[in-house]
């Protein structure tokens, strides 16, 4: 069960508030708890004890910082259910998700913390030409200082911790604003990193809307923002001034299905509908379009029709369901409408397309015109189209016609096919013979285009909360 509330953190210490934000269960709409909010005051001080705080975390010994993750890595471990029920009901997400969820976050955690004792510079050889002799050259990483972090609903655990754990290496101080509708995952990660000796002010997490969140942005003692969630990140952008920007801004992934998957059909549709349907789709590189070869389509669409209709839909508490709710109904009444428009213009529900509340039916539709919502736009919901494809040109084509560019997915045999598509997709990865949702936490992962700039991952993640310094020796004569 959940707290009847939970403090903000400010400087590592929890704080209550007489202002309360309301948390949801996200399937039965019932008030779920209650979140201190921080006012003005609080978030200057955050920012203050960030600044303050920046020469004792630079000063923090890597051991010390990778003592202070593992320590999260077995909390987290023990309080696994306890992560799970909460992230079942802020989110909605089924139980068997949450877990998982779980999982990852204590992975990325371990991770960060193996990387944190080998955060390594090197040595350059400036003996280039006769005049340099004696000259050698060597670098090292050093904190930028404190950073602000903003992150959205779908993955309240993971894509926080994908900020904080690598900031925790790198010794940079944080201020964390969760989303709204998901902030008690980042709670209790802030009850666990309260326990360990980090610097006082090292971090803050502050739930906050996103009105109140314009210094985290602007607030030019920051060194870095990352932002994961919308559109709205190119603003945040423009808003930043002159710190360093990570954005994760989402897309509307694409995978083929070449022609000789004929004899594997029933694997590739076990992916695809995991991957177009997991989570009810509110995934940044959740499967949203198939592009099969003309030669297989009949057979796939078939078999992913099937498929598709077996889901169960329900409360996410239930062990047995696959389908939980959208985040809210405003979010599924959205996508929802796209379905019906692109129904409106020629495309076809091969199944689903019903709505209650913010339940919504695992979709599938052909005919989908290309310039239609539900095929140029982020889904984000259970939602994927089909469309076939005569020459393999022409698949490369189709999915390199988007504005988006996060992850792309390609099931086949050719060599040539996949290396194709490595080099031609305009898209930050490439995953061959798996769907396009595929990650694992260690690996560089960001987009192009409208879907964001800069990589997640930890070590990756780590060198942009770090800067090069060099140090040039001449030898004494």
């Amino acid at each position: 069960m959940l707290n009847k509330t939970y403090p903000y953190y400010l400087a590592n210490r929890p704080q209550t508030s007489k202002t309360m934000l309301d948390v949801r269960d996200k399937y039965s709409g019932k008030l779920a708890t209650r979140v201190a909010v921080p006012d003005a005051k609080a978030i200057e001080k955050a920012i203050a004890a960030a600044v303050k705080a920046a020469r004792p975390m630079r000063e923090f010994k890597p051991w010390a910082r990778q003592a202070v993750l593992q320590h999260c890595v077995a909390r987290f471990s023990e309080r696994r259910d306890e992560l799970a029920e909460a992230l079942c009901i802020e989110a909605g997400k089924p139980i068997r998700d949450a877990a998982g969820e779980v999982t990852r976050l204590i992975e990325t955690f371990r991770i960060a913390a193996e990387e944190a004792v080998r955060i390594n510079g090197e040595t350059i050889n400036l003996e280039l030409a006769s005049r340099l002799d004696g000259y050698h050259g060597y670098t090292r990483r050093v904190p930028l200082g404190p950073v602000s972090f903003i992150t959205p609903f779908n993955f309240p655990l993971n894509l926080v911790a994908h900020k904080v754990a690598p900031a925790i290496a790198a010794g940079c101080p944080f201020v964390l604003k969760p989303a709204e509708k998901t902030p008690i995952g980042a709670l209790i990660i802030g009850e666990v990193l309260a326990e360990t000796d980090l610097p006082k002010g090292a971090f803050s997490i502050l739930t906050l809307d996103g009105a109140h969140a314009a210094p985290l942005v602007e607030d030019e003692r920051f060194k870095l923002l990352s932002f994961t969630g919308g559109q709205i990140g190119w603003d945040l952008k423009a808003r930043a001034g002159r710190k360093k920007v990570v954005l994760e801004l989402g897309g509307n992934a694409a995978c083929i299905v070449d022609a000789d998957q004929g004899p594997k059909l029933d694997k590739v549709v076990e992916r695809l509908v995991f991957g177009a349907f997991y989570q009810s789709g509110q995934s940044c590189i959740g499967v949203q379009r198939i592009y099969a070869h003309a030669d297989i389509y009949d057979a796939l669409k078939r078999k992913l029709v099937a498929a598709t209709r077996k889901l169960k839909a329900g409360d996410p508490k239930d062990k047995n369901v696959f389908l939980g709710p959208m985040i809210d109904e405003a979010a599924a009444e959205r996508l929802h409408g796209w379905i019906m428009e692109a129904k409106r213009t020629g495309g076809k529900i091969l199944c689903g397309g019903k709505r209650n509340g913010n339940m919504l039916d695992a979709t599938l539709m052909e005919g989908v015109p290309s310039d239609a919502k539900a095929s140029r736009q982020e889904a984000f919901g259970p939602f994927a189209l089909l469309v076939p494809y005569r020459k393999f040109d022409e698949a490369i084509a189709m999915v390199n016609d988007s504005d988006y560019g996060m992850q792309a997915g390609i099931f086949t045999d050719s060599l040539d096919h996949a290396m194709r598509a490595w080099n031609e997709l305009e898209q930050g990865g490439v995953v061959v013979n798996d769907i396009p949702s595929f990650r694992v936490d260690n690996m560089p992962y960001g987009g192009i285009k409208l879907s964001g700039l800069g990589r997640e991952g930890i070590r990756y993640a780590i060198e942009d909360m770090t800067e090069l310094r060099l140090m040039v020796m001449r030898e004494s004569a």
